[in-house]
Order: C-alpha cells, then structure tokens, then sequence
C-alpha cells in the first residue's frame, strides 16, 4: 500500500482531494481541471486509491471517483495519538 503521506505531499494529488470534497467526478472532469494529460491524471488517481483516499465506482460505463475520508479520519486519529492529544 502506497504512504497516506506520500499522497498529500504531493500539490497535484492535494488538488484532486480539494476538487473531490464537493462531488464525485470521472476522470475525464477531473483532467479538464488541470494542465495535464489524462495518463498524468490516471497515474495520481492511481495512487490515491492506493492509499485509500479516493474510491472509485463503476456506473455503467463511467467510472466515478470520489473522496474517502475514513484514511484521512484514520491518519487524524493517528496524528492524534503520535502527539499525545
């Protein structure tokens, strides 16, 4: 499994979590965000599943991806315990 930490080090991937707080987009929408290729954007989509970040749900022929907050839950609560509060 990638690093949770990994992932929001890195600005593009940052991004797509920030645009994927409001509604779930393909990739297609989410790749007409930025300045980038679609392959680019499958590969940080990639990642972001990996990590548990993002879940992706197939609608007939459309994929659909949308934000996973129980990692971002579980790293919070991590971060709790790592500084004692």
């Amino acid at each position: 499994m990638r690093d949770v930490w990994g992932a929001l080090a890195d600005k593009t991937r940052r991004e797509i979590l920030d645009l994927l707080r409001a509604r779930p987009y393909t990739a297609g929408e989410i790749a007409d965000q930025f300045s980038l290729s679609r392959a680019t954007v499958s590969h940080h989509l990639a990642y972001l599943r990996e990590t548990k970040l993002v879940v992706a749900a197939r609608r007939a022929q459309t994929v659909l991806y949308s934000l996973d907050d129980r990692a971002l839950r579980r790293l919070w609560a991590g971060l709790g315990e790592f500084l004692g509060v």
